[in-house]
């Protein structure tokens, strides 16, 4: 099977700290693969690596024949593919959430904006806020936020979603709600990399679980492997703090 997404050797230093040394990882077409470690691990600049908005010290990443860290390659038409969802929403607070989603397709690919908003409301039913189609983001919660802004990445038919820790900002009653989304998403068969303190997600939803620690990945596995019999003391020693 050919790798969606391929890291070889992927390095960053800031100034004296490595915060990712010679990491390198694959994901496929339609594998689910959860991120887990420690805070400060290199979880999300190795997520933020695969579209650049991290620039590597050293090492490749490709995303099925784009060589995402060549300065060569057009880093827009990739991102294009790839969609990304973040921490704090990031949506346009002067635009509806219709407007927010159409955006994109409308700008970037072109499409006719009737066409771009029968598509925004095929993914607002999905994350279920069909009814929010005109409303600002202000009015809504933490979770709806997170949930429009899933859809309006999307909305750009990305091959590949990041999730740079999409819950954590959230109240805890509203993280379900995110991440039964996500969870459809798997099981659609969405190319996802996902970095997340959810381990009740990873076990649901990951094909592969990656363990990483001062940079570098320590461990990886099926989530039962990791969870049940992690073979990494620094492992063991993680989930036993979590778990």
């Amino acid at each position: 099977m050919p790798d969606r997404i391929r890291i070889e050797g992927a390095t960053k230093l800031f100034g004296e700290l490595k915060a990712l040394n010679n990491v390198s990882m694959v994901v496929h077409p339609g594998e689910t693969v959860v991120v887990i470690g420690p805070s400060g691990s290199g979880k999300s600049t190795l997520l933020r690596s695969v579209n650049r908005l991290e620039v590597l010290s050293a090492g490749d990443v490709w995303i099925d024949e784009d060589h995402v860290t060549n300065h060569a390659s057009d880093i827009r038409k990739i991102r294009e593919e790839v969609g990304m969802v973040f921490q704090n929403f990031n949506l346009f607070p002067h635009l509806t959430v219709l407007q927010n989603i159409t955006l994109s397709p409308i700008n970037v690919k072109k499409l006719p904006k009737a066409k771009a908003e029968a598509k925004a409301m095929e993914l607002l039913e999905r994350v279920g806020l069909a009814e929010k189609r005109d409303a600002w983001p202000e009015q809504l919660s933490g979770g709806q936020k997170q949930r429009v802004a899933i859809a309006r990445a999307l909305a750009m038919e990305p091959k590949v979603m990041l999730f740079d820790e999409p819950t954590s900002a959230l109240d805890p009653e509203m993280v379900k709600e995110v991440l039964d989304v996500m969870l459809a998403l798997a099981k659609e068969g969405m190319t996802m990399m996902v970095v997340t303190h959810e381990m009740g997600f990873a076990k649901a939803a990951a094909d592969r679980v990656i363990f990483m620690d001062q940079g570098e990945i320590i461990e990886e596995g099926t989530p039962k492997a990791l969870f049940d019999s992690p073979k990494n003391e620094r492992t063991a020693k993680f989930l036993a703090h979590i778990l």
